[in-house]
């Protein structure tokens, strides 16, 4: 007779202590995001984990523990299954998770090209004293094509040279040459793949955000709504208070217009006659009338230039009428009452 013997497959205790801790973070934090690791230096980590620190808890863990501890938490593991391949970073925190993408966009680093990487933008070598003594180097600056003289014990770029455009692919004489130029200049990016804030799942692609645009976007939609609030009067503060300062515009242009003497329109009417009588002036002058009146002329004179700029040209301004009679007599009568 054989009998079967059953074996308990013992689980590591590491394993359960990395569960509960990762279960008592996604429990104690509303927010996290998974970010992608794969090719992200581990020195560019530690300083981006040391630079937000108050505002957020950096965890790298394998990705059966993460779903393991998801689940013990009460989240739904199969929105996140698809995501957690690879090597992932999560960032738990009590920020709205736009406010957290923002930081990292902030803390965007740079580091060295290496071979066979991909240039993600125009890399220039600037004309002027390298610092570099000259020896093998020289077959390198060769190589890539870069105009040098050695002066002293220096080699010299002669010319802002380019030697890489968006998408070539980084040799190895130009990666080593970058290094020794101290040109660290490849943008060091923490991809992230997918958001979770309060329940809501948001994609890593839809995370950045343009606050400035979003500014003007909000300060736009802002003047709008006054605009329509204004437009049916809608009893608020702001709008009122608009309301009641267009309305008592409109009323002391109507009454300025109809020539209605009140304490806040004789300032209005006085300066229109004034303005009246200086073009009177001038319209009197040119009939060889000397009113003694040199202020009102002068400044007649430099309102007709301003007129004259803006206006047609000459040939159109000869057909056009002068001053009738009724208006100079009309005119006079507003200049000596």
């Amino acid at each position: 007779m054989t009998s079967t013997i059953m074996y308990a497959r013992r689980i590591p205790k590491w394993k359960i202590e990395e569960v509960e801790e990762l279960y008592k973070l996604f429990k104690g934090y509303p927010a996290f995001i998974i970010a992608d690791l794969q090719g992200f230096p581990t020195n560019q980590l530690q300083r981006l984990r040391k630079k937000l620190r108050k505002h957020a808890v950096f965890r790298v863990s394998k990705n059966k523990l993460i779903l393991l501890a998801m689940k013990k938490a009460g989240i739904n593991v199969s929105l996140f299954e698809k995501v957690l391949t690879g090597q992932n970073l999560i960032i738990f925190t009590k920020l709205n998770v736009f406010e957290l993408v923002n930081l990292l966009e902030k803390h965007r680093s740079k580091t060295y090209y290496r071979p066979g990487d991909k240039a993600e933008q125009e890399i220039v070598i600037p004309e002027g004293d390298t610092g570099l003594p000259p020896g093998p180097i020289l077959s390198t600056f060769g190589k890539l094509k870069i105009p040098t003289r050695v002066q002293g014990n220096t080699v010299v770029v002669t010319r802002d040279t380019v030697v890489a455009k968006p998408g070539d692919v980084i040799s190895e004489e130009l990666a080593s040459l970058l290094q020794k130029l101290d040109m660290p200049l490849k943008e060091v990016i923490l991809k992230t793949k997918i958001a979770y804030d309060h329940g809501v799942l948001v994609p890593g692609d839809r995370l950045k955000l343009d606050l400035e645009e979003y500014s003007e976007l909000l300060a736009k939609a802002e003047l709008e709504a006054l605009f329509v609030g204004m437009e049916i009067v809608w009893p608020e503060p702001k709008i009122i208070e608009a309301v009641l300062a267009k309305a008592y515009r409109e009323a002391k242009a109507i009454a300025v217009e109809a020539g209605f003497i009140a304490p806040d329109t004789i300032k209005d009417l006085m300066e229109a006659a004034i303005a009246r009588a200086y073009v009177l002036a001038l319209e009197v002058k040119k009939q060889g009338v000397d009113l003694g009146v040199e202020l009102a002329v002068a400044k007649a004179e430099a309102v007709e230039e301003e007129k004259k700029e803006e206006e047609k040209p000459a040939e159109e301004e000869e057909e056009k009428e002068g001053v009738s009679e009724e208006e100079l007599a009309e005119g006079l009568g507003a200049l000596f009452g």
